[in-house]
């Protein structure tokens, strides 16, 4: 079993507490199937010793940023006393981000996106932060490509993520790629949180209530929808089963996901994809049957677009790895699944 991949968290004076806790428990829960720890998670200051957070308890930090140099994954919280424009990236601070050896993946959980874009290295990237944040961080940095609906970006070994809860939403995302959704989805079940959430921020801007709907909720109709993912599924038939009309609907399923009917569906259809292709040996041509991608064109299509590799070289990198639990289960038609 190869060694446990190194985690440092740098905090700052004003550190969400959250922020900080959330890294440790995550990446701390994730297991290989003989119970060995994946990561090993170390938080680091610029000045070690008495930290004062944004609560009303400081928190003790031993290591100082001498441990970057050595960590294969850097996560930077936020800090509200300190992420604006000018102010995120002290000349300290500078010094010990480049103490980072090239190649080393660097997170940001939201507002610290502020750090990484101070520093130059979000420049030409996908990023994103706190929805309260965007407009001005937009302002600072227009090198930096801004999506401001998403809950994080992943630009291969840079990453950001919106506010704080979106901090697991990113953890989660690190130990799915590093090791697989089975692993990943027993760390979210460790810890009582979603393994996947659907949608992005956009859907916790405050706006207007809207006026209840006659017949509730779009909840019943995703819950069917998951369990005849293998179909094709039209707009006009989930509006049907939700008893709407198409346009209710889409209103509807918009204010509550975040997505569109058809985008919440092709996320789906990749994530039950990406399931099958760990945990069974399914060829790709009834994988994609079974997710109800119409050819496999269309399957390695989609797939590549959302997670940058085919499903080929996915299950190649995950059912060689060693780190999904057990052996795949044969599967032999879609009621199985």
């Amino acid at each position: 079993m190869p060694a446990a991949h190194t985690v440092a968290v740098l905090v700052r004076e004003g550190v969400l507490p959250l922020e900080l806790g959330l890294v440790h428990q995550l990446f701390s829960s994730a297991r290989a199937p003989d119970g060995t720890a994946l990561y090993a998670v170390h938080t680091c200051a610029l000045d070690p010793g008495e930290v004062r957070t944004d609560a009303d308890f400081s928190v003790r930090v031993d290591r100082g940023v001498d441990l970057l140099e050595r960590a294969e994954t850097v996560v930077v919280p936020a800090s509200h006393d300190l992420d604006e424009p000018g102010r995120a990236l002290s000349p300290p601070l500078a010094d010990a981000l480049r103490r980072v050896r090239p190649g080393t993946r660097l997170a940001s959980i939201c507002t610290g996106a502020f750090v990484l874009a101070e520093a130059g290295l979000l420049d030409g990237l996908r990023a994103t932060t706190h929805w309260k944040s965007t407009e001005t961080f937009r302002r600072a940095y227009p090198a930096v490509h801004l999506e401001p609906d998403v809950l994080y970006t992943d630009n291969g070994d840079v990453l950001t993520s919106a506010g704080e809860a979106a901090g697991i939403d990113l953890c989660l995302h690190l130990i799915r790629r590093d090791h697989g959704a089975a692993v990943a989805a027993e760390v979210a079940r460790t810890t009582v949180v979603p393994p996947h959430r659907d949608g992005g921020q956009a859907q916790y801007l405050q706006v207007p209530v809207p006026p209840a709907a006659p017949h509730g909720s779009t909840a019943a109709t995703r819950d069917w929808a998951l369990r005849h993912l293998h179909r094709p599924l039209s707009l006009a038939e989930l509006a049907d089963h939700a008893a709407m009309s198409t346009r209710s609907f889409t209103r509807r399923f918009r204010q509550e996901v975040g997505l569109s009917p058809h985008q919440w569906l092709l996320r789906q259809r990749v994530e039950r994809a990406r399931q099958l292709l760990e945990r069974t040996d399914l060829p790709v041509e009834r994988v994609a049957a079974a997710t109800g991608f119409s050819t496999t064109v269309s399957l390695r299509q989609h797939f590549a677009r959302t997670l940058g590799v085919t499903p080929s070289r996915y299950r190649q990198t995950f059912r060689g790895s060693g780190h999904t639990s057990g052996r795949p289960r044969r599967v032999r038609n879609a009621a199985e699944l």
